[in-house]
């Protein structure tokens, strides 16, 4: 699999070219700017690029900018963004622009977890959305809840944040030791209370229902009005 980086800390490059390299993935480029970014995807489009949220010069929001433009012009190039904080408002935006595909929002903290990173990797390349736990437990662990998201059960809501870091149906079931169906019906009731459109409803057939719930709980736990300049779902 090829990457490549953008990340302006020389030290947390390299940690992040000596990991993905021990599993078997190719780093063909490293950036520290957009600028530079945005050139080597130009010239070799990878499988996925690895950035920071804040790039030079700016240091505040070039890496989700560089982001939006690389979806825009390279719908297939997956999309890691890596923080310092663990900020909804951040993945809000991200999941926002990027899409409900091949897009992953992680705290810089699990940099160092080798295989949390590199599982991370291959599901964003193979499409799936990823949304680091600490973000998740940051929305769950809200007290100001909507009536809509109030309309939750706790079994569903436990679902919901299984859901949102990735799980699969039979991974989510194995954790509640449930059957797979039984998470499905959970994840039917969920959409059902959130009003979005359920998978397979006519016309909507590429709406990916868990991304969709996951945007919904992180606008109602906090939006872009509290973003702190100082932050899977298949």
């Amino acid at each position: 699999m090829r990457l490549i980086l953008a990340e302006d800390s020389g030290l947390l490059r390299h940690m992040l070219v000596e990991m993905p390299t021990d599993r078997g993935f190719t780093v063909i480029g490293q950036a520290e700017t957009k600028p530079e970014l945005l050139h080597l995807v130009h010239a070799d489009p990878p499988d996925v690029v690895i950035l920071d949220i804040r790039l030079p010069s700016g240091q505040r929001d070039e890496g989700l900018q560089a982001a939006d433009e690389i979806r825009r012009q390279y719908p297939g190039v997956g999309l890691l963004v890596l923080s310092h904080y663990g900020e909804t408002a951040y993945a809000v935006r991200l999941l926002e622009s990027a899409g409900s595909r091949a897009v992953g929002y992680l705290v810089k903290d699990r940099v160092p977890d080798i295989d949390y990173l590199a599982n991370s990797i291959i599901r964003v390349a193979a499409g799936n959305v990823v949304i680091d736990p600490e973000v998740v437990a940051r929305v769950m662990n809200r007290r100001r809840e909507t009536e809509l998201l109030g309309s939750l059960t706790p079994r569903e809501r436990l679902v919901l944040s299984y859901m949102a870091e990735g799980n699969s149906s039979a991974a989510i079931a194995r954790r509640l030791r449930c059957g797979s169906k039984t998470v499905e019906r959970h994840a039917t009731y969920i959409a059902r209370k959130l009003g979005l459109p359920e998978a397979g409803e006519h016309g909507r057939s590429d709406v990916n229902p868990r991304v969709l719930a996951m945007l919904t709980y992180l606008r109602a736990g906090g939006g872009p009005s509290t973003v702190d300049v100082s932050v899977a779902a298949r």
